[in-house]
């Protein structure tokens, strides 16, 4: 990601840092040039997309809506379309990947999606141009901000969680937001890998007793419980104690079952995890949720 130099060689800036994030809004706007702004626009199993900003260049990660719904879930929460430069797929499910073909076609958009992932999607996608095809463990740039994706265990034929690095410059190092959803367990790799974020959009998709005594076929209970499935809230609640920490503000839980959770139960066991520490906790639900500003540090030249 290319860096921004000091215009004054030798005489080193200062670096403001800014006081509390700016916490949820109404709306927000991607002419907002100090300040990250991620937004949920879909979430649960009918569809999901998040918009990220920064410096007014933004993506989605997934679309899994139709592109009007996109385009109306935007124009709610005040960010244009006009703002996006790219997609980043995290697995081939329908309900990640709906709008992204459309998307591609009516705007351009450049797709960033793995190979093995794009196979597997491509009956549902379309034709598309402009595919761009990512590894994970490599990183990557889009809209001006660092995209490193790894590896997660789901059944889906290359699923990946991504930390994506925003804002840095050669003299400040840039703020971590990790996303994973759709996961079945918490290897070492992902605690490694959300290590250090300053927002976390996590997986918290259902409560283990709703679950079990629910109404789905065993058959479903098991795939969702498995290694390759969803997390529920108590092993969000465990991953959050593990990898909370001083810089973390912002904890975002989405992918809810509907039938199978709660949004007060997803709350209270990450609250109860985080054990009183001052990290908002927002909930992602089937319609989103506001944006959420997460001001840069400022380089000011003396």
């Amino acid at each position: 990601m290319s860096a921004l130099p000091s215009s004054r060689p030798g005489s080193p800036p200062a670096v403001i840092r800014p006081g509390p994030s700016g916490g949820p809004g109404g709306d927000a706007s991607e002419t907002d040039h100090d300040a990250v702004i991620f937004c949920p626009l879909a979430g649960g199993s009918s569809g999901n997309s998040v918009y990220l900003s920064c410096g007014g260049r933004a993506l989605l990660i997934d679309a899994g809506i139709s592109g009007k719904a996109i385009e109306t879930a935007l124009a709610k929460r005040n960010l244009s379309v006009a703002s996006l430069e790219a997609i980043i797929v995290s697995h081939e499910h329908r309900d990640h990947i709906t709008g992204v073909g459309v998307m591609n076609r009516r705007y351009g958009l450049p797709v960033h999606i793995s190979e093995r992932t794009f196979q597997a999607a491509e009956k549902t996608l379309g034709r598309m141009a402009d595919v761009r095809h990512f590894r994970c463990g490599k990183a990557f740039s889009a809209a001006g901000m660092q995209i490193r994706p790894f590896c997660i265990s789901h059944d889906a034929a290359d699923p990946a969680g991504f930390v994506i690095t925003a804002g840095a410059t050669a003299d400040i190092p840039g703020m971590r937001i990790g996303i994973a959803t759709d996961l079945g367990i918490v290897t070492r790799l992902v605690r490694t890998q959300l290590r250090g974020c300053r927002l976390l959009y996590i997986e918290s998709n259902h409560d283990p007793a709703m679950l079990q005594y629910g109404p789905y076929p065993w058959h479903l209970k098991q795939r969702i419980r498995g290694r390759s499935g969803h997390l529920s809230n108590k092993d969000t609640a465990e991953l959050l104690t593990d990898i909370a920490h001083e810089g973390l503000t912002d904890v975002v839980l989405a992918h809810l079952s509907e039938e199978n959770n709660r949004p007060d139960l997803a709350k209270s066991a990450a609250a109860a995890a985080l054990d009183g520490r001052e990290i908002r906790i927002h909930l992602a639900l089937r319609n989103g949720m506001a944006p959420v500003r997460l001001p840069l540090a400022v380089v000011r030249e003396d």
